[in-house]
C-alpha cells in the first residue's frame, strides 16, 4: 500500500481526493506523491517560492472591492495540483458538453419563440422576474449559430464520490485565463513531472476556440478583427482579461475604445477608425450598451443594433446570463430530455425555486438544513447557511422568503471533498470546487482539459472563494499517452498576405503609454538625483562639504521630492539630507517620493498589460521589490548599491522596450514621453542648479553632471575644469549628447513626423511649430551671453530660454494630447512645480 507523503491525513466524513478508504494513495496521483516524497519538505519550500516569485514577477493580480474602492492582492496559488484520472474525466466531458448544450439550447428558445413558457415547461413569473432577461435582446441573430459560446460550471464530490454541480457561469464566465497561467506557472517550477505524468495540454483547445471565433465572425473574411472587451483596470479580473487577449492575439479593449457608426462598429485608433468584426465580451450585458439598457457609462452606444442588423458579433451572447439563474437548476431533468430528448448525465445539487409552492413548502420546513441563495444573483454570490443563523435570524429569514419567494432558491449543503493542499508543516486537507469550461466548436463543445481549481482556507468553513482566503489550484488530467505540443499560431491556413502594421492602437492606449513613458523617465531621474546625492553623506568622499550638503538637499526640497519641512528643519546639513533620503525611499504615499511616482508607473502599466511583453512588466516588478528592500536599509553603503541596482534596471526598461517594440505609434509615442520628460527634468536641474546666487556652484555642477550621467562624456572633454558654460553647452546645446535637452528636440522632430496627419494636411501641425521654436532658440543662442551673470548674481538669460522651452515642451504635450491622445480620462499631471 502507496501511503501519503509528509503524513498527509484525510479529514473523516468527506470524499479524499489523494488518499482512498483504505489509506492508500489513489492510482492516478501516485507519480505525483512518488515526486513529492522525493522532493522533500525543503525542496517542495523552495519550488513553491519560486512559484509565488513567478506569479510577481508575471503581475499575477486580482482585485477586492473594499469600501468605496478596490484592493489589488496577489493570485494565490497552491502548487500541489489536482489530479484526475483520465477514465473519469472523459464521463466529466461528455456530460460538461451535454450541459453546454442544454443552456444554448434554453436561450434560443426565450430569446425566440418562447415555447418553453407556452407550454408551462418553465414558469414565466420566474422568466419575467428575471433581471437577467434582456428583453432589448428577444429575436437577435447569434453569432455563428450559438448564443452560449463559453460555459462554465463549478464542480463538487459528495461523500459517494460522485460529482454535483454547485453552479454554472454563462454570462461572462471568468477563469480561463488563470487556470492557463496556473499551468504556466506549475509547468516553470514542477516541468519535468507534468511532462511525465502525462498531463493533457490546454493549447490545443484554446487553438480550437481561436479557429472557431475566427469562422463564427459576421462576413466569414480571412483574418476577422476580434477585441477583447473588458469593464477596465477595476474589474476584479482584469489582469485575466489582458492574458487572454494577449494568449489570443486580440486587441483589448474598453467601451469608450469603440463606436458605432452606420451600424457597424469601429475601433478608434490614432490611424483612424477600424472596423471590428467580432467581440469577445468580459461585461455585463446590460452595461454593453447604453441606448438600449439605459444605465451604462462604459458600453458602445449602438452595439444592440449593429448586432441585429449582423454587421458584428458577440461572444457570450447578450442576454446569456440569463440561464446562470440558479433557480433554473431545478427545472434542468426535465428541460433535458423535453429539448435534447436525453437524460441529464452530470445532476445539479438538489434544489427547490420558492416561486413554486411545493418548493417553497419544504424550503421553510428544512431550513435549517440547506442555504439559501438569491434566485437571480448580481455582483458576488451571496450565500446563507440555514443552520449557522440564531432561530431570530432564521424566523426573518422565512418571512422574506414567504413575502417575495421568487427570489430565492433553496440548495442541499453537500459535505465537500477535500484535497491535499501545502502548508507550513507539510499536506493538509483543505475543501474543493473546481471550475470547468465547455468551449464551443462547430456543432458541439469542446471541454478545456483541466480547469481552474479552488480550495478553502481552513476546514472550518465550506466558503470555497478566494475573497475569503481560498486559494487556487492547476487540474492535472492524465492522458493515456503523452499528448504531441500544440501552439496557438494557425495551421494550415489561407494564405494571408504579409503586412508590417503594427497593432491597433487605440487613443486610450495611446494615452497610458505616453504617459507610461513620462512616469519612467521621472522615476529614473529621481533615482539618478538621489544616488549623486548618497556620496557627500560619507566622510571619505572628496565633494562633502557643508555647501555641498545644503545644495544637495535644496535640490530635493525644489524639485519637491521631499516636503519643505524637511529642508526647514533646524539640524545638521548631513542630518537633513539623510532624513530627505530617508522619506524619498520609505514614504509611498508622499508626494514626490520614489515610492509615489513608482506607484504612478505600475497603475498606468496596469492599464497596458495585454501590450507590455513580461520582460517589461517583471522590470517594473523588480523596481518595486528593489525600492521595499532600500527603504528597509540602515546602511549607507546598501542603499547606495540599492540605487545603482534601480538605475541598472530603469536602463534595462529603455533597452526592453527598444528592442521589443516595432517601430509603430505606439513605440513612439512611449518615446515622446520619455523624451519630453527627460527634456524637462534637464531643464529643472539647470534652472534650481545654476540660475540663482550660488554658495559653491563647483558641488552644484558636479552633482548635475552625475545626476544626468555626463560624468565621463565632461571629463574626457574638459579633464577636471568645472565651468558652468561648459556644463550648459553639454546638458543643453549639445545635440550629441542623448542626455541633453538638444538631443530630446531632435528626437521629438523625428518622432512628430512620423505621427499621423491631423484634418489638416499639407499644413505644418501644432507640434512641428512648437519644436521648431524651441530648435531655433537653441540653435540661435549665444552661449556666453546665455551665461552672463547680473549684478545680483542671476543669469538672466539662461531663466529666458528655460522658461521659453518649458512653455514650448508643455505646449508640444498639449497639441499631443489634444489632437491623438484620449479626452476621456483627465488630464493628468506629475507634479505642480
Amino acid at each position: 500500500m502507496v501511503s501519503a507523503p509528509f503524513g498527509y491525513a484525510p479529514l473523516p466524513g468527506h470524499y479524499d481526493e489523494m488518499v482512498g478508504p483504505d489509506g492508500a494513495v489513489r492510482p492516478h496521483w501516485r507519480a505525483l506523491t512518488d515526486a513529492l516524497g522525493l522532493f522533500g519538505r525543503h525542496e517542495l519550500n523552495r519550488r513553491a517560492q519560486e512559484a509565488r516569485r513567478l506569479i510577481r514577477d508575471n503581475g499575477m493580480t486580482f482585485h477586492v472591492h473594499k469600501g468605496s474602492g478596490t484592493q489589488e492582492r496577489p493570485w494565490p496559488l497552491d502548487l500541489i495540483p489536482f489530479v484526475i484520472d483520465g477514465d473519469e474525466w472523459a464521463r466529466l466531458e461528455r456530460a460538461v458538453a451535454q450541459r453546454a448544450t442544454l443552456f444554448d439550447s434554453v436561450l434560443a428558445d426565450l430569446y425566440g419563440p418562447q415555447r418553453l413558457i407556452h407550454d408551462r415547461t418553465l414558469p414565466a413569473e420566474w422568466l419575467h422576474a428575471n433581471p437577467a432577461f434582456l428583453r432589448e435582446c428577444h429575436g437577435l441573430p447569434p453569432t455563428g449559430g450559438r448564443r452560449l459560446n463559453v460555459d462554465a460550471a463549478d464542480l463538487v464530490r459528495s461523500p459517494d464520490g460522485r460529482w454535483w454541480v454547485l453552479g454554472d457561469r454563462t454570462e461572462a464566465p471568468a477563469g480561463i485565463g488563470f487556470a492557463l497561467e496556473n499551468r504556466v506557472v506549475v509547468n516553470a517550477v514542477l516541468s519535468d513531472l507534468l511532462l511525465s505524468s502525462r498531463v493533457r495540454r490546454l493549447a490545443g483547445t484554446l487553438e480550437n476556440r481561436k479557429q472557431a471565433l475566427e469562422a463564427s465572425a459576421p462576413g466569414h473574411r480571412e483574418n476577422p478583427r476580434i477585441v477583447v472587451m473588458t469593464p477596465g483596470p477595476a474589474q476584479a479580473n482584469y489582469f485575466e482579461h489582458a492574458f487572454l487577449a494577449r494568449h489570443l492575439g486580440y486587441t483589448l479593449v474598453e467601451g469608450t475604445d469603440l463606436t458605432v457608426r452606420n451600424d457597424r462598429v469601429y475601433i478608434k485608433t490614432l490611424a483612424g477608425l477600424q472596423p471590428v468584426d467580432l467581440v469577445l465580451r468580459h461585461q455585463e450585458a446590460d452595461a454593453c450598451d447604453p441606448l438600449e439598457f439605459g444605465h451604462s457609462r462604459t458600453g458602445v452606444p449602438g452595439l444592440v443594433e449593429a448586432v441585429r442588423r449582423g454587421a458584428v458579433g458577440v461572444v457570450n451572447a447578450l442576454g446569456s446570463g440569463l440561464v446562470e439563474s440558479p433557480a433554473l437548476m431545478a427545472f434542468l431533468p426535465v428541460l433535458c430530455p423535453h429539448l435534447l430528448d436525453e437524460e441529464l448525465q452530470l445532476p445539479s445539487v438538489a434544489t427547490w425555486w420558492c416561486g413554486d409552492n411545493t418548493a417553497r413548502a419544504h424550503v421553510l420546513g428544512h431550513l435549517n438544513d440547506l442555504v439559501i441563495k438569491p434566485a437571480y444573483p448580481t455582483g458576488r454570490r451571496e450565500r446563507t447557511f440555514g443552520r449557522r443563523l440564531p432561530e431570530s435570524q432564521r424566523d426573518r429569514l422565512a418571512a422574506r422568503i414567504a413575502r417575495q419567494p421568487h427570489r430565492y432558491v433553496a440548495q442541499e449543503q453537500v459535505a465537500l471533498s477535500t484535497t491535499p493542499v501545502r502548508t507550513a508543516g507539510g499536506l493538509a486537507p483543505r475543501f474543493f470546487v473546481m471550475r470547468v469550461y465547455a468551449i464551443a466548436r462547430g456543432d458541439g463543445y469542446d471541454v478545456l482539459p483541466g480547469g481552474l481549481g479552488r480550495v478553502s482556507s481552513s476546514t472550518d468553513s465550506l466558503d470555497v472563494t478566494l475573497l475569503s482566503g481560498g486559494s487556487s489550484k492547476d487540474v492535472w488530467v492524465i492522458g493515456q499517452t503523452e499528448e504531441p505540443h500544440r501552439s496557438l499560431l494557425p495551421q494550415n491556413v489561407a494564405p494571408i498576405d504579409v503586412s508590417r502594421a503594427t497593432f491597433d492602437l487605440p487613443s486610450r492606449i495611446a494615452d497610458n503609454l505616453y504617459w507610461l513613458g513620462r512616469y519612467v523617465e521621472r522615476v529614473e531621474a529621481a533615482v539618478r538625483l538621489l544616488r549623486a546625492a548618497m556620496p557627500l553623506l560619507s566622510e571619505e568622499s572628496s565633494r562633502r562639504s557643508t555647501a555641498a550638503l545644503s545644495g544637495a538637499l535644496s535640490f530635493l526640497v525644489e524639485l519637491e521630492y521631499v516636503p519643505a519641512h524637511i529642508g526647514a528643519q533646524t539640524q545638521s546639513p548631513e542630518r537633513a539630507l539623510e532624513s530627505a533620503v530617508t522619506a524619498m525611499l520609505s514614504e509611498s504615499n508622499e508626494r514626490g517620493s520614489i515610492g509615489w511616482q513608482l506607484g504612478h508607473v505600475r497603475s498606468t502599466a496596469w492599464l497596458l498589460r495585454d501590450r507590455l511583453s513580461p520582460d517589461s512588466w517583471r522590470i517594473i516588478s523588480r523596481l518595486e521589490s528593489d525600492l521595499t528592500a532600500a527603504g528597509r536599509r540602515r546602511s549607507r553603503s546598501a542603499v547606495r548599491r540599492t540605487l545603482d541596482q534601480m538605475v541598472m534596471i530603469l536602463t534595462s526598461f529603455g533597452g526592453a522596450v527598444s528592442e521589443g517594440m516595432t517601430r509603430g505609434h505606439g513605440w513612439r509615442l512611449l518615446d515622446v514621453g520619455r523624451r519630453i520628460e527627460r527634456a524637462l527634468q534637464v531643464l529643472q536641474l539647470l534652472r534650481h542648479g545654476l540660475t540663482g546666487a550660488l554658495d559653491d556652484e563647483r558641488a552644484r555642477i558636479e552633482l548635475l553632471l552625475d545626476a544626468t550621467g555626463s560624468v565621463i562624456t565632461y571629463r574626457s572633454r574638459y579633464l577636471t575644469s568645472l565651468r558652468v558654460n561648459l556644463l550648459v553647452d553639454l546638458l543643453l546645446l549639445d545635440d550629441a549628447n542623448p542626455r541633453s535637452v538638444a538631443f530630446q528636440l531632435d528626437q521629438l522632430t523625428q518622432h512628430v513626423k512620423q505621427l499621423p496627419e491631423t484634418p489638416a494636411p499639407g499644413r505644418r501641425s501644432p507640434q512641428a511649430r512648437l519644436l521648431t521654436d524651441a530648435t531655433a532658440a537653441i540653435q540661435l543662442v549665444d552661449l556666453d551671453e546665455l551665461c552672463a551673470i547680473d549684478d545680483t548674481g542671476r543669469r538672466p538669460g539662461l531663466i529666458a530660454l528655460m522658461d521659453r522651452l518649458q512653455d514650448d515642451l508643455g505646449g508640444l504635450s498639449d497639441a499631443l494630447t489634444r489632437d491623438y491622445l484620449t479626452h476621456a480620462t483627465p488630464v493628468r499631471h506629475l507634479a505642480s512645480r
